[in-house]
């Protein structure tokens, strides 16, 4: 929908900025202006300003400037349309039609809201009444408290066939108007319209205008055959486009300094309830898979939106479903996270048994889109033959086909298959590495947590004294440029860089690359040094700056300094491998045999470590 500027100007003529604003903001006259706190980051002193001549906002504290429309795009997230057409509701402006037909589609459109607006007030009266005794100790059961009820609109059906009915034709509400809002249900037999909801709890559906569309109703008795219904499709309400609590979500999501949080969604109205209770931004679909549609909306207000299920396999299975069907629409900029709760407990459960901040902290535990389909591929059948290994590994090359964004698809095929190589390295999995163990080799496992104890930290320092200063330069060189290991998590988990010491630093680092908390220089060493590391990276970076290594220098482009390390990365591993040869050598030796392999082994050795040494040696690497 277009609007023109003649339509923009009358509507901000039409409503002063302070009214609007002074809906969410507290405003404080202060001459000609109005200050308040800002709705944009969390202070104690005014710096928000509400100027109505001018019509503007300016907002000292985040430098965010605009008007009533850029206002609610800000703070409710809505899209410039949807801004327009909740001001000119408020202001009693007709939206300009682009047809007629569809002029005629919004008066009737129109009048169907206000009746769901009546049947809004009229099941929240009767909450409170005789008959919505077992509702209200339902809710009571449930942990919602009285005054929230009015905040979520919440209120009761009563079970009478024609109860609403006759409450709103008394208005003058003509009962087939009813029946195309979806309150009433017209028998196909025929005969007279009767109630829709009877004898449920009842919440109102919003759309992204904030107005009510459809209601849903949980059932109070608990023989009834829909636990939940919700009303059908009709002139207001399209089921695979709306997400219930998303115009409260919005407001979550402007308020404060919360703009950086995702939007989540999880199953039901009374999750929804219970985490925006708890300050989180939450919405639900329909009772159904997220649709298409849905997603558009979820995407337009979250870049990566979480979804959360129960960690059981039921809530897997949906998870699964919904990769599935967003897998094709996925963009730069556009995925899912997700939220796989444990214990079988679904938000409201948290809520009520453990409070707010136990909510919180299970909802930000997610886990990124990729390590979720990798999982679901993973789960179809036993991978304990070649054919089903080959089979998993086609499965994970056609689900990184199915995303239509070329250069995405590209980086999930190698996300995928490095995460593959890493299930199934070509070496057999050895026992943990532990520290203390000498020149023992790297080994797989959890990362150690070093220098926790006098004895770990004594056997650390033995170690770090022995570090080689290329092997330091290699280590450091991968913690600042993480993304040249990507060809090499293999080789690098099981070599090391070439010096035992290092060891067991770069099987973290291979952990971090391969489970994506590795996105640059300052995270990674954030990371190491949360995992212990932190006098190893000192050792490192002193040994670094005695190597002369010349991936280092900032001379070299990008590729090239990638290169030099590369054929350092191979000698080094290459003069590990010979050193445990000549182990290997020596124990042969000893019963008689393996002289001449163990003396072209020393060499070879001795050759590249004269290498190192040469004076010429950096300034002639390619």
């Amino acid at each position: 929908m277009r609007f023109d500027d003649r339509f923009i100007d009358e509507l901000k003529a039409r409503l002063r900025p302070s009214d609007v604003i002074g809906r969410t903001v507290k405003l404080k006259r202060q001459g000609r202006e109005y200050a308040g706190l800002s709705p944009f980051s969390k202070e104690k002193s005014p710096s928000f300003f509400v100027n109505d001549d001018k019509g503007f906002f300016h907002d000292f504290s985040s430098g965010k400037h605009g008007d009533i429309i850029s206002f609610l795009q800000e703070t409710e997230r809505l899209s410039f349309v949807e801004a327009v057409q909740r001001l000119a509701a408020e202001a009693g402006m007709q939206l300009p039609a682009e047809d007629p037909k569809e002029a005629e589609r919004e008066q009737k459109r129109l009048g169907l809201s206000e009746w769901m607006d009546l049947a809004q007030k009229w099941f929240a009266a009767n909450l409170r009444r005789t008959p919505g005794k077992a509702a209200r100790e339902y809710l009571e059961k449930r942990g919602l408290p009285e005054d929230q009820w009015e905040r979520f609109g919440l209120g009761y059906a009563p079970n009478d066939r024609e109860g609403l009915k006759q409450a709103l034709v008394q208005r003058g509400a003509r009962p087939a108007e009813l029946v195309e809002a979806g309150v009433l249900i017209s028998p196909e037999s025929g005969g007279q319209p009767y109630d829709r909801f009877r004898d449920r709890l009842m919440f109102p559906i919003l759309d992204a205008r904030g107005r009510i569309v459809s209601f849903g109703g949980r059932a109070m008795n608990p023989d009834d055959r829909a636990k939940y219904l919700n009303g059908p499709e009709s002139p207001l309400f399209h089921k695979g486009a709306t997400l219930y609590g998303l115009p409260e979500a919005r407001r979550i999501l402007g308020a404060e300094s919360k703009n950086d949080q995702a939007i989540i969604v999880v199953e039901g109205y009374m999750d929804v309830i219970a985490c925006q209770r708890a300050g989180l931004p939450a919405v639900a679909p329909m009772g159904t898979a997220l649709t298409e549609e849905q997603m558009e909306r979820l995407w337009r207000v979250s870049h990566e939106p979480v979804l959360c299920f129960d960690g059981d396999a039921a809530g897997l299975r949906a998870a699964y479903r919904a990769i599935e069907r967003s897998l094709p629409l996925l963009k730069p900029g556009r995925s899912f996270r997700f939220s796989l709760l444990s214990g079988g407990q679904d938000p409201d459960d948290i809520l009520r048994d453990k409070g707010a901040p136990a909510l919180r902290q299970a909802l930000a535990d997610t886990h990124g889109f990729a390590e979720v389909l990798f999982r679901r591929e993973q789960d179809v059948e036993p991978l304990d033959t070649p054919e089903r290994k080959a089979g998993f590994k086609a499965r994970l090359r056609a689900a990184a086909s199915a995303i239509q964004d070329k250069d995405l698809a590209e980086q999930y095929r190698r996300d995928l298959f490095d995460r593959f190589d890493a299930l199934f390295p070509r070496t057999p999995p050895r026992a943990p590495w532990t520290p203390g163990q000498g020149q023992g080799r790297g080994r797989f496992g959890p990362p150690p947590k070093l220098g926790q104890t006098v004895e770990g930290a004594q056997a650390m320092q033995s170690l770090f004294r022995a570090v080689s200063p290329v092997a330091a330069a290699l280590a450091y060189a991968a913690i600042d440029d993480i993304e040249r290991l990507d060809d090499h998590l293999e080789e690098v988990s099981v070599q090391g860089f070439g010096d035992a010491a290092l060891e067991g630093l770069a099987q973290e680092l291979v952990r971090l690359r391969l489970s994506g908390q590795a996105s640059d220089a300052a995270v990674v060493r954030h990371r190491l040094r949360d995992s212990g590391f932190d006098p190893l990276l000192k050792e490192i970076e002193k040994a670094a700056s005695k190597s002369g290594a010349s991936f280092l220098s900032s001379d070299l482009t990008v590729a090239e300094s990638r290169a030099h390390w590369l054929k350092v990365f191979g000698l080094m591993t290459h003069l590990a491998a010979l050193s445990r040869a000549i182990e290997t050598a020596k124990q042969d030796m000893g019963q008689g045999t393996g002289i001449d392999a163990l003396v072209r082994l020393k060499a070879e050795r001795d050759a590249i470590t004269r290498s190192f040494a040469a004076p010429d040696f950096w300034t002639t690497l390619v």
